[in-house]
């Protein structure tokens, strides 16, 4: 089996309201569905999101990079040949969701071809995973209504609070309103995005200490070096590597240099063979993983579902997978449901993801992508 021709094509759906962050915001999802053919008929496919503000990838970079620099490279290769077409991406520096979506690609040719699950391949650990819900920039009230929405109707009870964006003082009302009102039996995360400094971070946790928050993700920039080792060393709770990590060099440099304590995995700039590398790293050093999202579509969170679910150790803890559910449509002919807070793994060959033709045609850029 041979790769035949591969396809980059960028598309657009909006949001049903603005994702805000400390890092950015969102408006819509101006993404890139990746079609890798073979000389089989095989089609492997991944969606690939475009994060200027975090990765400096655009839509236009990433189509411009697969057509011009990795599919002359890769075109002829064997797609079971994984790590021969690593070799190749790493020619090339940086981004990370590009080659992140041609390994995904990958393996869903490997799965078909060989008429199994990638979940199966990858380990099969778990049938679902458990869902984190993301809370952004809203009043303390609004967003316990949100989160108790999301308990009731979804059966959610992990929310990752974003913060990092507005007065200190406001996070820390957020987070006592949320436990409040959520009770102790919900799991609450925080996400700054790197928007404090190391020492903010650290007086936002003096002031929540009680509150049993389970983590404080990427609080402030990685260069900010010994600061985030100071601010490891005095915390109660994992400090989380998130942006500062996309590759397994990048997470042995965060641990190794007291950086972070634990680390968040995203499949859509990892791929599945850099999560694995990620994941046995991460293990190996006895840290806490948990499965991250990328602001993903469904497609894209289906790639995190497979992988988080495929492994013990990611399967312990709710992964971060209802963002799609801020979109005003989505590509995949099969929508994902959330069930008991849960979603379970598609089943059938491959990574499991049936786009429907139509929606495609009607959402994809027939003219020059975003810049």
């Amino acid at each position: 089996m041979k790769i035949e021709r591969i396809e980059a094509i960028p598309y657009e759906i909006p949001y049903v309201k603005p994702l805000k962050f400390a890092s950015g915001e969102v408006t819509t999802a101006d993404h890139v569905l990746l079609r890798i053919h073979t000389d089989t008929g095989i089609i492997g496919q991944a969606d690939i999101p475009p994060r200027p503000y975090t990765y400096g990838e655009t839509q236009a970079s990433i189509v411009a990079v697969i057509n011009s620099i990795f599919a002359p490279a890769l075109i002829g290769m064997d797609p079971f040949r994984r790590h021969a077409v690593q070799q190749v991406l790493r020619r090339t520096v940086h981004n990370n969701t590009a080659k992140g979506g041609i390994d995904i690609a990958l393996w869903d040719i490997i799965g078909q071809a060989t008429g199994n699950s990638v979940w199966s391949l990858l380990g099969g650990y778990a049938p679902s995973m458990r869902v984190s819900h993301m809370l952004g920039f809203k009043e303390p009230e609004v967003l316990l209504e949100e989160a108790q929405r999301f308990g009731s109707e979804y059966g959610v009870t992990t929310f990752k609070l974003k913060v990092g964006r507005r007065p200190i003082a406001l996070d820390i009302e957020a987070c006592r309103v949320l436990r409040e009102g959520l009770g102790d039996d919900v799991e609450l995360y925080l996400d700054a995005n790197r928007g404090w400094t190391a020492n903010e971070a650290l007086e936002v946790l003096r002031r929540t200490e009680g509150l049993g928050l389970s983590f404080l993700e990427e609080p402030c920039d990685a260069r900010e070096a010994m600061g985030r080792r100071r601010l490891v060393e005095k915390s109660s709770i994992p400090i989380v590597g998130d942006e500062s990590v996309p590759t397994s060099g990048d997470v042995s440099r965060e641990l190794l240099s007291g950086g972070c304590n634990a680390i968040c995995i995203k499949t859509a700039r990892s791929g599945f063979t850099e999560a694995q590398e990620i994941l046995g790293l991460s293990t190996g050093m006895g840290v806490d993983v948990y499965m991250g999202n990328q602001i993903d579509t469904q497609i894209g969170t289906i790639a995190t579902i497979v992988f988080g679910a495929a492994h013990e150790a990611t399967s312990r803890r709710a992964g971060e997978l209802s963002n799609f559910l801020d979109m005003a449509d989505d590509l995949l002919a099969d929508p994902l449901v959330i069930r008991d807070g849960r979603i379970d793994v598609p089943e059938g060959p491959g990574v499991g993801a049936r786009i429907d033709d139509d929606k495609l045609a009607f959402y994809r850029l027939d003219g020059a992508p975003k810049a």
